[in-house]
């Protein structure tokens, strides 16, 4: 292994041993507790030494300037999305290359001259200000759009006239995790927020650390002054729970998701409306895939908004599913009649229907598939449907009918992703995005009025310098400590041969039901390419690659099954000759980020390597900020003494041991590391890789006279930098070439031209 000249020297942080906390009779210390506070100024004086410790280490990566500049050279090329349709305008994104953000442009017809109709490059200096949601409403006359600053969660809602561009003065504050639903009237849409501060309270929205409670669900009438907003929907009673508002496509119902509340007042003008229009309310608490469903016919919208406003008048919705059993995705609806995709009593989910007048009569659709999992479904064409099934993690497409169910196409695509599928139910002509490993991108316009589906492509992306048939893909599925078989995907030069020489990335994830699928990524190819790297996924349990059941068994009192799946994947890689343990890096971000901290505690010996990102690190008091109370449905908290001894066996933070003084070798270390974070990361909060980071450096080098640890231990963090949404194509690169040159210098890896 590659080391530095000379061992590092890491600054003394103070530890306070006064802070222990009693955990169900553990005592359980927390030295660090003051590097909680990000306006503190100790905080940002540890922050400002561990920047320049990381700069001095990076400047010594001899491979760092030839992979920005390689990165930034692929990195230059045209990309689309999809075009979607609302009334008679088409809307795309489409980035030049290496503009700091992605451009939303307006056309009238697909072959139309386009207009730039939003461009979030023009609202800051350095391109840290980011479109996180959007909605046009039907008439497409105006654009509802959420900006976020420097990364954060929190964002503000503007509305723009499309003719004109002119920006209208509606300006929405303290929102977070909402959607935007516009009426059918075009007259105003339903978001969602959290209260604002107390009078006096100071908060630098993005850095601090408070919980969020109280999540509201609000109706906006355009060209009002927030303060007039009608709350449609709060619950005092479960301050963590979550809600969103959905308006039917018909034009008839509003299905209301709840995931938190709103409140309001207006004098309320006369207008007309479209015959059923129903909201549908989403309610949520935590992240697993569940969810409570109201409903409010909102036909009468007026009424039901003057109903809204008063206190005293009951609730207009109707409880359609009121408990957290299973989760309900509104698909579409005729009428009463209402087609729902679910996971109730089906892991790998189907369709269902409802007719809200016999709401306790329920029928199957499309029934369970035994082996793949029913990712996706959009009415399209009147009466049909095309659904997304996730089959051995990649994607397969499908014709259905929307009545029965019954297969009537398949669609011809490549082994890869299907990221969006753009069409509304009135769409004859649907767009479907495509991107793979070694595919940069594919949007497929697919003609369903022809009878047998018309798939031909739409726009391909191409990056210049850019040769697939340089490179070879390969899924192999893997047996776990207990025999689970784990699909691995592994991406490399073609011909290469298997004599453990090569330097190996391993990627992983596993959790919240989420699929880490193929994917294009320039930064890798330039490491496969130039640095020799085989990279490869191992989609472990806790993800949602097989169901529910495969999230359920990498969750909550099995969350060690997930360590055990990502040790396998390693000593997979090392027995068939991909790599050895001094060359191979372990990688993931947020609950990968967990991941890599834990792993690197229970098996220092296997990794020469580790990058972990915006990582949940301190698993006893992550639900203590912003949103971590929510994350306790795929963890548990701490507060219960059952789950603090499942949380203290694996918490990244409580776990570092010096491994020369558990393992027989004596020159046993932990792998090189640096840990990632952002100052404006409102979702795993800093706090988790400061702390950790500072007890790594103590107990691994600080604490001993002449340590064996060798390999550096840093943190890379990122300033008006947030989770990760947002962030400008510059950081983008330029975090990419310090922590790939990083690992290239740890794991002996030279440039090839």
């Amino acid at each position: 292994m590659s080391t530095l000249n000379e061992p590092l020297q890491y600054p003394t942080a103070r530890r306070d041993d006064s802070i222990v906390d009693d955990y169900h009779g553990v005592k359980i210390a927390d030295p660090y507790r003051w590097l909680e506070d990000p306006d503190a100024e100790e905080v940002k004086e540890f922050v400002e030494k561990q920047v320049q410790l990381t700069n001095s280490v990076i400047q010594k990566c001899e491979t760092r300037s030839k992979l920005n500049e390689t990165i930034t050279k692929l990195f230059d090329h045209p990309r689309y999305d999809a075009p979607f349709r609302r009334g008679d305008k088409y809307f795309y994104f489409h980035n030049t290359g290496l503009q700091p953000q992605d451009i939303l442009y307006v056309q009238d017809s697909l072959d139309g001259k386009p207009e730039v109709l939003l461009d979030p490059n023009g609202l800051s200096e350095d391109g840290t200000v980011s479109l996180n949601t959007f909605s046009v409403s039907e008439d497409a006359k105006y654009l509802a759009y959420a900006l976020s600053t420097s990364g954060s969660d929190w964002t503000t809602i503007k509305v723009k006239r499309i003719e004109d561009k002119n920006v209208e003065p509606d300006t929405l504050s303290w929102v977070k995790f909402s959607s935007i639903s516009w009426t059918h009237d075009n007259k105003g849409f339903f978001y969602s927020r959290y209260p604002a501060p107390k009078d006096g309270e100071v908060v630098d929205a993005g850095t601090e650390t408070n919980s969020n409670l109280y999540h509201m669900l609000y109706y906006h009438f355009l060209g009002t002054d927030q303060s007039h907003d009608i709350l449609c929907w709060k619950d005092l009673e479960n301050p963590k729970y979550s809600f969103g508002g959905t308006v039917t496509d018909d034009g008839k119902d509003m299905v209301l998701k709840t995931h938190l509340g709103w409140s309001g007042g207006i004098d309320l003008e006369p207008q007309s409306v479209l015959l059923l229009e129903y909201l549908l309310l989403y309610i949520g608490e935590g992240c697993d895939p569940v969810n409570k469903l109201y409903y409010c016919d909102i036909s009468n919208l007026p009424s039901i908004l003057e109903t809204f406003r008063s206190e005293n008048s009951p609730h207009p919705f109707v409880k359609l599913i009121d408990n957290f059993d299973a989760k309900y995705d509104y698909i579409a609806n005729d009428d009463t009649v209402f087609t729902f995709l679910t996971n109730k009593d089906a892991p790998k989910y189907k369709l269902v229907r409802v007719d809200l007048k016999e709401p306790n009569t329920w029928a199957d659709i499309l029934q369970e598939s035994e082996k793949d999992v029913l990712e996706s479904a959009c009415a399209v064409n009147g009466n049909q449907l095309i659904v997304s099934y996730l089959s051995d993690v990649k994607h397969l497409l499908q014709v259905r009918d929307l009545k029965t169910g019954s297969l009537l196409h398949q669609l011809p695509i490549d082994i890869g992703t299907v990221y969006d599928i753009s069409a509304r139910r009135e769409d004859k002509v649907v767009f479907i995005s495509f991107t793979s490993f070694l595919s940069p991108g594919i949007v497929y316009q697919c003609n369903l009025g022809t009878g047998i589906p018309d798939l031909k492509i739409f726009r391909e992306i191409a990056v210049p310098g850019f040769d697939r048939s340089e490179f070879h893909v390969n899924q192999v599925f893997v047996p776990s400590k207990d025999g689970t078989k784990i699909p691995i995907f592994v991406v490399a030069k073609k011909d290469i041969i298997l004599d453990g020489s090569h330097p190996c990335l391993l990627y992983g994830y596993g959790g919240f039901n989420i699929s880490i699928t193929p994917s294009f990524s320039v930064s890798r190819i330039v490491l496969t390419k130039h640095l020799g790297f085989v990279y490869c996924i191992a989609n472990i349990r806790g993800g949602g690659e097989y169901g529910e059941e495969w999230h359920k068994a990498g969750s909550l009192a099995k969350k060690q099954n997930c360590f055990d799946d990502f040790i396998s994947a390693a000593e997979y890689l090392i027995s068939t000759g991909y790599t050895q343990p001094k060359k191979l890096c372990i990688e993931g971000g947020s609950n990968g980020g967990l991941l890599v901290g834990a792993c690197i505690n229970q098996r220092p010996d296997l990794f020469g390597c580790a990058l972990a990102h915006v990582g949940v690190m301190d698993m006893l008091r992550f639900h203590k900020f912003t949103i971590g109370h929510a994350w306790t449905s795929d963890y548990g908290c701490a507060d219960k003494e059952e789950e603090f001894h499942w949380l203290i066996k694996y918490s990244p933070l409580h776990n570092v041991r010096r491994p020369w003084e558990q393992h027989p070798d004596k020159s046993i270390q932990y792998p090189a590391t640096m840990l990632l974070t952002a100052d404006h990361d409102d979702r795993v909060v800093p706090l988790h890789s400061l702390k950790l980071l500072a007890t790594m450096q103590y107990v691994l080098c600080n604490s001993l006279e002449k340590s064996p640890q060798t390999n550096p231990i840093i943190g890379r963090i990122d300033c008006k930098a947030g989770h990760g949404a947002g962030r400008p194509t510059q950081k983008l690169i330029d975090e990419a070439a310090d922590r790939f040159s990083f690992m290239a210098k740890m794991l002996g890896a030279h440039w090839i031209e």
